[in-house]
């Protein structure tokens, strides 16, 4: 069953890029990322207020419970590593093709495989450790695609932005396993859409907003929202999927970049990107490794 919620996690996890994707073309950045995250936490904030003044939502799964100040602190900490990770992928993303950062994040994985492996002991059996190979095989295709368009992995400050992303994001994984193995749900995406809220609006107010003429400007777009209401579909299931006894977060990691067929279908349809046969081998590198790992968990 787990498989399974990975699997529609990374498909509404492609469509919250492509529409991350939209939001960001001639914007400005920390602005959507801030209406991002305010919309995220409008989203739960009925949550939060049923299950305090109600009986309606006890029992049920989204329920948000009172939890004590050292949980708060867990999930402020990983409010940080997040937050940090969309800052850098926002920047790239905006700066770079979807056909580009697409299959690279879907490379994250691999860290959070290699934590996986040291922190919790997971182990991996011979049909996952060839999805694994196949992508990391990926990324190195993806760098002579990147070359034909002009970006140099080695001296592109976009592509380290990109890097650092997945860095603080395969952070991020092996701290959600860790969390999840005592906390519910609810507790954790609701509070860390806050806490990312409230971080990001002295962001806006002191450092976006004083140069904002200096800057690109900001122009609202609807698919703002759109961003939000894929996240926070995606990550919920994300986290359930972790709450399984049997889940191991570094196949879940890897089976979420998946959501790379989303954003090279998009790349290609709607933002008419270059280059699409050479990336088509890395997407079909991709997609391989993803039916070893699924055939690795059955």
């Amino acid at each position: 069953m787990w498989i399974a919620l990975a699997f529609l996690s990374a498909f509404l996890l492609g469509c919250y890029e492509v529409n991350k994707k939209i939001s960001l073309n001639g914007n400005a950045v920390i602005p959507v990322l801030f209406f991002n995250t305010l919309i995220s936490s409008l989203i739960f904030l009925p949550f939060i207020i049923l299950s305090s003044c109600t009986e309606l939502l006890d029992g049920s799964i989204l329920y948000v419970p009172h939890v004590s100040f050292e949980t708060h602190i867990a999930v402020f900490i990983k409010a940080v590593i997040v937050l940090s990770s969309w800052i850098f992928g926002y920047f790239a993303l905006k700066h770079l093709p979807l056909t580009i950062t697409g299959p690279i994040k879907a490379t994250q994985p691999v860290l959070t495989l290699v934590g996986a492996l040291i922190i919790f002991g997971e182990r991996l059996n011979l049909f996952q450790w060839i999805g694994v190979i196949l992508s990391i095989a990926s990324f190195y295709l993806l760098s002579s695609s990147g070359k034909k368009e002009g970006i140099r992995f080695a001296h592109n400050k976009w592509i380290f932005f990109t890097v650092m992303s997945i860095l603080t994001g395969a952070a991020s994984g092996l701290y959600d396993k860790h969390l999840m193995g005592s906390l519910d749900v609810m507790t954790v995406q609701v509070w860390f859409n806050i806490y990312q809220c409230a971080m990001m609006l002295p962001i806006l107010l002191f450092l976006w907003y004083p140069r904002r003429k200096n800057t690109t400007p900001f122009v609202w777009h609807w698919n703002i929202v759109f961003i939000s209401l894929f996240l926070c579909l995606a990550d919920w299931i994300y986290f359930y999927a972790l709450t399984y006894p049997d889940s191991m977060i570094s196949i879940v990691s890897m089976v979420r970049r998946s959501s790379v067929l989303v954003t090279f279908a998009a790349g290609a349809i709607f933002f008419h990107e270059k280059n699409l046969k050479s990336k088509a081998i890395d997407l079909f590198l991709v997609l391989l490794g993803m039916i070893f790992l699924y055939l690795g968990t059955k």
